[in-house]
């Protein structure tokens, strides 16, 4: 890595992408808050729409000669908003990917009713079915274990909120989990309720602690959550 990974110009303000506030940039990690809506990477459909492809634009400077690039370290959902890390070399996204299993990954969410046990974990086998949908199932040898433990933090008549903390990181895991428990999170239109003046997943990765690839130092990342979150709270 780099000897002085404090020592970093930031490039002017009009290089910034939109959509992606920057919580913190050295010469080895670039950490955003991701908005709801915005792909991590590119599909079929989407090429330039991405965090990455907006991050790459950013670094370069409006250079397209430049060799200066980032690194996809892991994902969020588009509907999902909240903190993201991408690194700046090879040799970066691999030592933080080869410590992944021990990052800290705290999110909150919204979601329908009211859950009875108000603090425990969820545990079940994740599964994919042909149209990429992930759903629970007992046995180990068809799924993928996934550990979610959570803690009602507020409720109202219609909501919880719910800060949780993800053991693993499977794919729509938190999604699922709360699904599975008759309680998905608002917003889902895929594995929740379809429903009108939302606007939005309200699932937020609010933050994320790493072990920085040259320090070796600790790092925690924070998110505030978004004040969508407040409002849907706040409804009567």
């Amino acid at each position: 890595m780099n000897d002085k990974p404090d020592s970093f110009k930031r490039p002017p303000k009009k290089y910034q992408p939109k959509g992606l506030a920057i919580l913190y940039e050295d010469r080895d990690i670039l950490v955003v808050n991701k908005s709801s809506g915005l792909l991590t990477i590119a599909t079929s459909r989407e090429k330039e729409h991405t965090a990455y492809f907006l991050l790459n634009e950013y670094v370069k400077k409006g250079n397209s000669k430049s060799h200066s690039r980032i690194f996809i370290v892991h994902r969020l959902d588009r509907d999902t908003s909240g903190v993201i890390i991408f690194a700046k070399s090879e040799q970066a996204k691999r030592f933080l990917q080869e410590k992944w299993d021990n990052v800290k990954k705290k999110y909150f969410a919204i979601i329908h009713g009211s859950l009875s046990q108000k603090e425990g974990v969820i545990t079940s086998y994740l599964a994919e079915n042909s149209i990429h949908k992930m759903y629970s199932v007992d046995d180990p040898a068809r799924g993928k274990l996934a550990k979610t433990g959570y803690k009602i933090i507020r409720e109202s008549k219609q909501y919880s909120l719910v800060e949780i903390d993800l053991f693993t990181g499977r794919k729509n895991q938190i999604r699922v989990h709360f699904a599975d428990k008759g309680c998905p999170v608002v917003g889902d239109k895929l594995y929740g309720v379809k429903e009108k003046g939302i606007g939005r997943l309200a699932l937020h990765a609010a933050s994320l602690t790493i072990y920085h690839p040259f320090s070796n130092k600790e790092m925690t990342f924070e998110a505030k959550i978004p004040p969508v979150f407040t409002s849907l709270l706040n409804r009567k």
